[in-house]
């Protein structure tokens, strides 16, 4: 009785509705996922395929932190590093350990998404995403993010075993970290952005690294990273001059060496206001060219 009695007024609440001119409420459809939300969770899917590449951690990862042992270790006897006759020195390890910093967000950014989009364009993983809702937004900030989450891991690796193993003091000066800090974060996101725009250039994964690490080795050598940059030819400064690398070493150096060390930059001056508007402006082009020549397929395919 209660049934028949619960369906007799339920038809007659739904007449009643049509009747005065309302139609009943339809369902509301499930809302899909913001790109922010979505391009965060694929952060997590982004870093254990990483992790996951033997080849990619060697080259990105411990590569940096491999080429520190093998300076310090080769270098040392040769005695402290000094700006000048009469100023005091650092180690070998010291000096160098800004430079595979910088390196080191290079390698994260520019030579691994370089790589890593080339190869998903090419063995077609982006052809699939394409036909899928996620959006070239989402898919960026998954890339980002994970060259974020690597860099920090990588850089903290670094500090770690540089101070535990090869010595190296690190800054006590609040002011030197908050240097780290921003030059850190402006360099990671200039470097994942030009590695996006980077990944354009290869016409299939197995040219992609035949195509960036030439690029990425080149800028290495010629703004301070492996030779001391006060050493290099003037006209050579003057291109890595032109790249983001030369800015983020130079502003690792104003992180973790004494002031005194300044001398041996181009202008006798850390510039530090210099590399934050050069490191934004590479930024803002790595975006533009991101999302004027980012395509799931490409179109010469």
């Amino acid at each position: 009785m209660s049934t028949g009695t619960n369906t007799n007024t339920n038809t007659m609440t739904s007449t009643n509705t049509i009747a005065a001119g309302r139609t009943p409420a339809a369902p509301r459809p499930a809302t899909r996922p913001s790109r922010l939300a979505v391009g965060v969770a694929r952060i997590g899917y982004e870093v254990k395929g990483y992790f996951r590449s033997p080849d990619a951690v060697f080259f990105t990862f411990l590569f940096p932190l491999i080429m520190l042992g093998i300076f310090t270790a080769a270098f040392s006897a040769s005695g402290d590093i000094q700006p000048g006759p009469d100023a005091p020195g650092i180690s070998v390890g010291a000096y160098y350990l800004p430079g595979m910093l910088a390196a080191g967000m290079l390698l994260s950014g520019v030579q691994n998404l370089a790589v890593d989009i080339a190869t998903e364009r090419s063995d077609g993983t982006l052809k699939r995403l394409g036909g899928t809702p996620l959006s070239p937004v989402s898919y960026f900030l998954g890339k980002i993010g994970q060259v974020f989450v690597t860099g920090v891991l990588q850089a903290g690796l670094l500090l770690l075993v540089a101070t535990t193993v090869l010595g190296i003091s690190l800054p006590t000066d609040p002011a030197a970290w908050l240097t780290f800090a921003w030059v850190f974060l402006l360099g990671v996101a200039t470097s994942a952005l030009l590695g996006i725009a980077l990944s354009a250039l290869p016409r299939s994964g197995k040219s992609a690294t035949a195509v960036v690490i030439p690029i990425v080795l080149v800028l290495q050598f010629i703004s301070g990273v492996y030779l001391q940059f006060s050493q290099l030819p003037e006209w050579m400064q003057h291109i890595a001059g032109i790249f983001p690398l030369k800015w983020m070493a130079q502003g690792m150096r104003a992180a973790f060496l004494p002031d005194e060390f300044q001398v041996l930059e181009q202008t006798e001056s850390w510039d530090l206001g210099l590399v934050a508007v050069v490191l934004l402006g590479w930024l803002v082009v790595g975006l533009i060219v991101s999302r004027l020549t980012f395509r799931w397929i490409r179109r010469d395919a």
